[in-house]
């Protein structure tokens, strides 16, 4: 008995409804919603809407088999062996689930034991027949060359390359961006440009339903494909700026933030699956929120081990031990250029220190979704901000930046790591990042676009700059004044002077701590 839901997103097609109780669990496949118990921060449980991003079998931890093989054979020594009984189904596959109205970093692997078959399950919204787009008087929007004439201009364009007498200038497995080849596979992190973005889904959206057969992604992949192609140029004649999106009020941008989680709107970035469950980083646990290009054979181990000084990772308690024995490094591979109290900042330089440059992108990329992953480290500086004890200078946190921006950022990527979130550390590190612009005696600002935290982060520290500059001011200062004395670009200037205007504050402001909420 299947019934129908009337679509709520503006297609025509309806969804179909299989009530509970009359299906199995083998009935539910990829793109499906069903209900999955969840545990509360109550220590209670509830029961809430899900929809499924992949299916696996459950995955075995060999380091834990064989302990657990070998504590077998030792109780059982001189007794006779007992056959262990079939596993459920619901015990052999895991599912990846996305939490409605939920935020995509809590994205998580779940039991088949959590589903709840006893209530609605929801199945994919059928897609529109050949020739025809879902929604009412969908087109196609303006601006947007035609797949066909896109394929066309590709075909074009590789001819004329191939007949080119400069090779170097055609991408290939081992070329980046420009037709730079890099000298290792070592995976440094940068922002996707809104371009690159659009010209991702121009490739990716097909036209019609044969093609969408050939460019539907394989999830349960986990993105180990998109992690080896990283970010190409794209040969040929770009596309026209797409038209200025309309402005929407600030409530619906943060609720946008609030679930997604994410600012990239590429398909291949957000379908990803996580890999990793948790990392214990020193005497921290903590949970991995998106895709990280480890290799493969760490993926979906219960925890990641990784040495809290160089960043090495292991899979087992028991290596990440014996590493330690051997391992001599106290605080990053580079110069303390600050210190206060227990605080010390270090600078390091990618083409240096490149394997704990490596290693500190594919860390950071576990909380960062809105990433690309490049090869070369050489290009970026890193500063990196430590806590210091009696055992070493611990990580908190870090920002890179480009030796030579031609677009003037001071930051190309910031994270503060979860475990010290909530303690002021992500405003320390921009201001820090503020400092060195002065140094240079530059104007700077941060890459676009920010992730959630980043954007929220960002505001406020720019707010409060600016509202301490206006009230110690004894003069009318100008936004060239403010930007001078601060560092800060004049469009983030008058973009947050226009947040602190009185018609625009109480729906301007937010709350840095708590995303969602905004504060009255």
């Amino acid at each position: 008995m299947v019934s129908t839901l009337t679509s709520h997103e503006g297609s025509q097609e309806p969804a179909p409804i299989t009530p509970g109780g009359t299906y199995s669990i083998q009935t539910v496949t990829v793109g499906c919603k069903i209900y999955i118990r969840r545990p509360t921060p109550d220590g209670g449980e509830e029961e809430r809407l899900a929809e499924i991003l992949s299916i696996r079998d459950k995955p075995v931890n060999s380091y834990a088999a064989a302990a657990a093989a070998a504590a077998g054979r030792r109780a059982t020594r001189g007794s006779i062996k007992e056959e262990e009984p079939e596993p459920k189904l619901e015990d052999k596959w895991e599912y990846f689930v996305h939490w409605d109205q939920f935020n995509k970093r809590l994205d998580e692997w779940v039991t088949g034991s959590r589903l709840v078959i006893s209530r609605d399950l929801e199945w994919p919204r059928p897609k529109p027949p050949p020739g025809k787009k879902a929604g009412p008087g969908a087109q196609k929007a303006p601006g947007k060359v035609p797949r066909s004439q896109s394929l066309l201009k590709k075909a074009t364009a590789n001819a004329a390359a191939a007949a080119s007498p400069t090779p170097a200038s055609t991408p290939g497995p081992g070329t980046g961006r420009a037709g730079y080849t890099s000298p290792s596979p070592a995976p440094s992190l940068k922002r996707k440009t809104l371009h690159e973005e659009q010209e991702e889904e121009e490739e990716e959206e097909p036209e019609d339903e044969d093609l969408d057969a050939e460019g539907e992604m394989d999830i349960d992949a986990e993105g180990e494909a998109e992690s080896d192609t990283f970010e190409l140029s794209v040969n040929g004649t770009p596309p026209e700026p797409p038209e200025p999106v309309s402005a929407f009020s600030k409530e619906q941008e943060i609720e946008k933030l609030r679930t997604s989680g994410s600012m990239t709107q590429s398909i291949s970035e957000i379908a990803r699956v996580k890999n990793l469950n948790r990392l214990q980083i020193g005497k921290h646990e903590v949970d991995a929120w998106y895709f990280s290009p480890y290799p493969r054979e760490y993926a979906h181990l219960p925890v990641l081990y990784i040495c809290e000084f160089c960043l090495s990772y292991f899979p087992s308690s028991m290596m990440l031990s014996r590493h330690r024995r051997r391992c001599t490094m106290l605080h990053p591979p580079g110069n303390e250029i600050y210190r206060h109290e227990d605080i010390s900042f270090f600078e390091l330089d990618g083409k240096r220190q490149l394997t704990w440059c490596r290693n500190l992108s594919l860390l950071s990329k576990c909380f960062l979704d809105h990433k690309t992953l490049y090869y070369d480290v050489t290009p970026f500086m890193y500063y990196v901000m430590t806590l210091r004890d009696s055992t070493g200078c611990h990580i908190v946190g870090y920002f890179s930046k480009e030796k030579e921006s031609a677009e003037n950022y001071n930051v190309a990527c910031i994270l503060t790591l979860p475990q010290h979130q909530r303690h002021g550390y992500g405003k320390f590190i921009i201001e820090f990042s503020y400092e060195l612009s002065k140094k240079e005696g530059k104007l700077g600002s941060p890459e676009k676009p920010l992730s959630d935290l980043g954007l929220l982060s960002y505001r406020a520290y720019w707010a409060e700059v600016i509202v301490e500059l206006l009230l110690n001011a004894t003069d009318e200062l100008s936004v060239d004044d403010i930007a001078q004395k601060t560092s800060i670009t004049h469009a983030d200037v008058m973009n947050t002077s226009w947040d602190l205007m009185p018609s625009n504050l109480d729906a301007r402001r937010y709350n840095c701590s708590d995303i969602g909420k905004v504060n009255t």
